[in-house]
């Protein structure tokens, strides 16, 4: 699959735990759900499980009880479906703006992973309806605030569930919005009629901060490589070397993302005339700034911090998240697996990696910009000094976006609060973490977009020294916009250089010239 691929795949689910690939296809590519049969015929042993507990007079917790603080309330058997329904339309409160697409579904797909995983006791039916939805283009409509990330991400599910069950607005595959049971008609999908058990089963995981870290973990494997790209044409433009990025310097300090990206570096410069103008005795420069000289130490350490949360998701994927789980022995036991602190913790930890990688691309953005640094170029790249205010303002909107990165990077894991009467007295807040991640990702294509805007104005400048090829092809994507001449609207310019960031096209023209470059 190339970086741009639009193609639709086919996904099959149920045999083993699910790749971050398949996770992110289904998300963004809306690919086809085909279920493992074994895995629906494992669903069914563990059901007699939960169903031999049903006709036991004594209570057991989420088959014939409350939940909760209201766990030691015995739940008659003819009020059980009542029960599993009420839970879901209980739970089924947030609030909010309407939370994307792309994160529905993916915590859509990931609930039905760990159905199929057989360890929650639901029927196949279960699993074979939220195939149905996903396939259909069904998207239930979630909002931004209601889950604590302990239980999991219980509101955000509890949505999904309440549109299997026929109730609740959805938007179907074409973006309208209209009633679950309308939705579910039109593509043939009989709604779900919750047993014991199931109510729990559906909402009871941490699909929802899994779902947004693995988008985000395909964001920043774009991200970083392409911050490589854009602090290579910083390093050009400002007249910078590429001695500090040698392979044997860097063996020094063994870190694999340091390494990664020192020579991601060498190869965006390789061949590069700016360079090589000034690598003789004449140059009397001895360092460069830390923004150029240190980009791989940051850059590698963004890296080596997606690496980690990465080992994280996958151990996640390969999990059973729920309470009570029917264990491979046929007991069902209570846990405590749906708490979110080990997804939470990355999440907060690659918040702070972004801002950290955005806010050295300003300072190289405010370089290029400054005539007493800048070693020649118009103040603030101008066309007319004075008159002009060339980009100017541009770095003030990555300053902006660079302090609320900062802010985002305050961990939201940290923060508790009790909940449920003081049965749930400590939550990870995971979900709040992967928002605020996404935004921090979104700050960070923006300012990389204003780099590319400022390293390509400034490489022009430096005409006629050669850049490199590979710099030379992401400048030539803003080309247009970015070069010398008169003020101009600036914000169309800024818009359309983040796309170029986030879609890929960036990455995607360099490596076309040059070939692959190191990614995470």
């Amino acid at each position: 699959m190339t970086l741009l691929d639009t193609s639709v795949p086919t996904v099959t689910i149920g045999a083993g735990a699910p790749s971050p690939e398949d996770v992110v296809a289904v998300a963004r590519r809306d690919a086809h759900l085909l279920i493992d049969p074994a895995a629906l015929e494992g669903m069914a042993g563990s059901r007699g499980v939960i169903e031999a507990l049903a006709a036991d007079p004594q209570p057991h917790y989420g088959v014939s009880t409350g939940f909760g603080a209201l766990a030691t309330t015995f739940i008659d058997g003819d009020r059980r479906r009542q029960l599993q329904l009420s839970l879901v339309r209980s739970h089924a409160a947030g609030a909010g703006p309407e939370v994307e697409r792309e994160v529905v579904r993916a915590l859509t797909m990931l609930r039905l992973s760990t159905l199929l995983t057989g360890r929650t006791g639901a029927r196949p039916v279960v699993a074979e309806t939220y195939a149905a939805m996903l396939n259909a283009g069904i998207t239930p409509i979630v909002h931004e605030y209601g889950s604590l990330g302990c239980s999991g991400d219980l509101a955000p599910l509890a949505h999904v569930a309440l549109a299997a069950t026929g109730e609740g607005p959805v938007r179907d595959g074409h973006g309208i919005a209209m009633g679950a049971a309308n939705a579910l008609a039109c593509a043939g999908i009989e709604p779900l009629v919750l047993e014991e058990k199931e109510g729990l089963a559906v909402i009871n995981g941490t699909d929802g901060m899994l779902g947004q870290l693995l988008l985000a973990l395909a964001d920043l494997d774009l991200m970083v490589t392409t911050a490589d790209v854009t602090a290579g044409m910083s390093i050009e433009a400002l007249l910078g070397t590429d001695a500090p990025f040698a392979a044997d310097l860097q063996a020094l300090r063994p870190h694999p993302g340091i390494g990664a990206s020192a020579h991601n570096l060498t190869r965006i410069l390789d061949g590069s005339g700016i360079v090589a103008s000034h690598r003789g005795p004449d140059c009397t420069r001895v360092q460069d700034a830390y923004s150029l000289r240190c980009a791989p130490q940051v850059g590698g350490a963004v890296r080596d911090t997606i690496a980690h949360a990465r080992l994280v998701a996958s151990r996640e994927l390969a999990a059973a998240v729920d309470n009570p789980v029917v264990t491979p022995d046929g007991r069902v036991e209570s846990n405590g697996s749906f708490h979110g602190a080990p997804v939470a913790y990355v999440l907060d930890f690659l918040a702070i990696a972004v801002a950290d990688l955005a806010s050295m691309a300003e300072r190289r953005i405010d370089r290029l910009l400054d005539p007493a640094r800048n070693h020649g170029l118009p103040p603030f790249l101008a066309h007319e000094v004075g008159v002009d205010s060339g980009l100017m303002i541009a770095q003030y909107t990555a300053a902006g976006i660079v302090s609320e990165l900062k802010r985002l990077a305050s961990p939201a894991s940290v923060d508790s609060i009790p909940s449920s009467a003081m049965q749930e007295d400590h939550v990870s807040m995971g979900w709040h973490a992967a928002r605020k991640l996404r935004t921090s990702i979104d700050g960070l294509s923006r300012v990389l977009g204003i780099e590319l805007l400022a390293a390509s104005r400034a490489q022009a400048l430096r005409a006629p020294l050669e850049p490199s090829p590979a710099t030379e092809a992401a400048a030539m994507l803003v080309s247009q916009s970015a070069g010398p001449g008169p003020d101009r609207f600036v914000a169309p310019e800024l818009e359309a250089a983040a796309s170029a960031v986030r879609d890929g096209h960036v990455l995607a023209a360099v490596e076309h010239r040059i070939g692959r470059l190191s990614h995470t």
